[in-house]
């Protein structure tokens, strides 16, 4: 008997999140078709002209936007920012430093705080109940 091995596919929106960029902006062929596990590798691997473009100068999608700019993806949500945001429009939004944005990096950065003290608190509790 031979093992028949069946090839992992996703859908494009999918391969899309992985790769971080915004669908809408890929192209049409790779919107329309479905991408397998191998040709994702490759697409990390050595990406294309248009992957590196995307990833460059974008249009970004939003988790990507957050990540740059320092703040959540609701904190995003909050400034009035919905659309997908190319690095030029990520980069001014850095040089004007909007109030909603100085507040949203404030509030993330407060977050991390929390996780770090949670983090070392339970550390700590592990760490007593195992001597």
């Amino acid at each position: 008997m031979t093992s028949h091995q069946n090839t992992q596919t996703m859908k494009p929106a999918t391969a899309a999140k992985k790769l971080g960029v915004y669908l809408e902006a890929t192209p049409a062929d790779f919107q329309e078709g479905v991408v397998s596990r191998a040709e994702l590798s490759e697409l990390q691997a050595d990406p294309p002209a248009w992957l590196q473009e995307l990833r460059t100068n974008g249009p970004h999608p939003r988790p990507v936007v957050a990540n740059k700019l320092g703040i959540s993806i609701a904190g995003l949500a909050r400034g009035g920012i919905t659309e997908p945001l190319t690095t030029e429009q990520i980069d001014a939004l850095k040089q004007e430093q909007p109030e909603w944005l100085q507040k949203e990096r404030a509030t993330q950065s407060e977050v991390r705080k929390e996780t770090v003290r949670i983090k070392e608190r339970n550390e700590e509790r592990a760490r007593r109940q195992g001597a």
